[in-house]
């Protein structure tokens, strides 16, 4: 695994840094607001059970993937910073050694060729400062080079109880990793005790909105794959703003200028709702389209969804990247998605410092475990989930223990249901 940093006037400068230097497939640990611009902080082949044991104690803080990935950050720029200082003090004992040397060799060459010849204190400097830049690359390099030699195994539970439980708990749906981290928590008691304690640790690492766009306003972006249900979703918030609030300080935009015709949803939702729509493209930029909106109360942003290989795709994270305005990316998951591709568009989209997470399609599903467990291993906020076609009635601000409790039911739903038969 390796890990860089990388410094940059904007982000999306640093982006493209990052693409150029560490790859596509490169994983942002990290991204803050620092003097002069943004620090990113990427991982190639990045794995986070490496991360914990590279971690040690430190990582039993790390409830979720993005803490861990905030820590991973957090040691690497500690050791860099650290190996920094210390190559600055071993530079300047050189430069003054040297400089104090030529005027000493200036005024007494023979004496002083003597005592370099001889000088073990000298050499014993030189040792000591070898042995400084020796440590400091043990920190960075050593257990990389352990853990590397030895194969990663998740540590399973232990009793039959902790394997019963971590059996229910992928019955749920979540993935067996988190499964098997839930029930080793559980060491005494029952298995029923310990369903009840995994349940409360999985809503406790639910992350959820406090309040509701309708009321704080602002500028919200709905970025996610084709067939996760933005448009849909943004006409929902749209209709669930109206009724409370009015059309007048709402107005809508889209970023899909790629697919022909694909905005034509949102216009009908425009139509109905008597609220305007902006479309970004050639001769609109996004910014100059949210100066010209800056008097409504809210802005939602429908962008295409597009693969990560279509150049249109990356050129709208950086759209949304480079704006000067407060725009807030959220994630849109659909629950009928596989864990892989859930993980795999996270990746993708994070790059525009995604501020949390929209679930759709909750209705649908079998279980709903598999996108509750992403959110809690990414860490991301949820902040709305739908279930369902109706518009505004199929869209709920998320609540942790309502979401846990939701994914009961429908566990229950589904094994209860009759098998039924059929024949050729």
């Amino acid at each position: 695994m390796k890990v860089k940093r990388f410094f940059a006037p904007t982000m999306g400068e640093a982006l493209k840094t990052v693409r150029s230097e560490m790859g596509p497939d490169a994983v942002i640990l990290s991204n803050r607001r620092v003097e002069g611009g943004v620090e990113i902080v990427t991982a190639q082949n990045y794995d986070e059970n490496v991360a914990r044991q590279r971690l040690g104690d430190a990582a039993v803080e790390a409830t979720n993937a993005a803490r861990l990935a905030e820590l991973q950050a957090d040691q690497h720029c500690r050791l860099e910073d650290e190996l920094g200082r210390s190559r600055d003090r071993i530079r300047q004992i050189r430069e003054q050694r040297a400089a104090e040397g030529e005027v000493v060799w200036q005024t007494r060459e023979p004496e002083l060729k003597a005592v370099v010849a001889n000088d073990s204190l000298t050499q014993a400097a030189l040792e000591e400062m070898r042995a400084e830049i020796n440590s400091l690359r043990d920190l960075v390099s050593t257990r990389e080079q352990a853990v590397a030699a030895e194969p990663v195994v998740a540590k399973p539970a232990t009793g039959a109880v902790q394997q019963r439980l971590a059996e229910r708990l992928e019955s749920y749906g979540v993935s067996g990793s988190l499964a098997v981290a839930l029930a080793s928590n559980h060491q005494h008691g029952r298995l029923e005790e310990g369903w009840k304690q995994s349940l409360k640790a999985l809503a406790a690492g639910l992350r959820t909105r406090a309040d509701e766009w309708m009321d704080v306003g602002g500028i919200y972006a709905l970025a996610g794959p084709t067939g996760a249900g933005k448009t849909t979703t943004i006409g929902k918030l749209a209709a669930r703003y109206v009724l409370r609030h009015g059309a007048d300080s709402l107005a809508l935009v889209t970023t899909d200028r790629f697919r022909v015709a694909a905005h034509e949803q949102l216009f009908v939702f425009g139509r109905i709702l008597n609220v305007p729509v902006r479309v970004v493209d050639e001769s609109h930029s996004l910014d100059s389209i949210l100066d010209e909106l800056s008097d409504k109360r809210l802005v939602l942003i429908d962008t295409a969804g597009l693969t990560p290989a279509d150049k249109g795709c990356q050129q709208q994270l950086e759209e949304l990247a480079n704006s000067y305005h407060d725009i807030k990316p959220y994630l849109v998951v659909a629950a009928t998605s596989q864990p892989r591709i859930m993980k795999s568009t996270w990746h993708c989209y994070k790059m525009a410092g995604l501020a949390g997470c929209i679930l759709t399609k909750l209705d649908e599903a079998m279980t709903l475990g598999e996108v509750i467990g992403f959110a809690v291993e990414t860490g991301l906020p949820v902040a709305y989930y739908t279930d369902g076609q109706k518009i505004p009635q199929d869209l709920h601000p998320a609540k942790a223990a309502q979401l846990v409790k939701l994914g009961i039911e429908r566990m229950k739903q589904w094994q209860d249901a009759p098998v039924s038969a059929t024949g050729t």
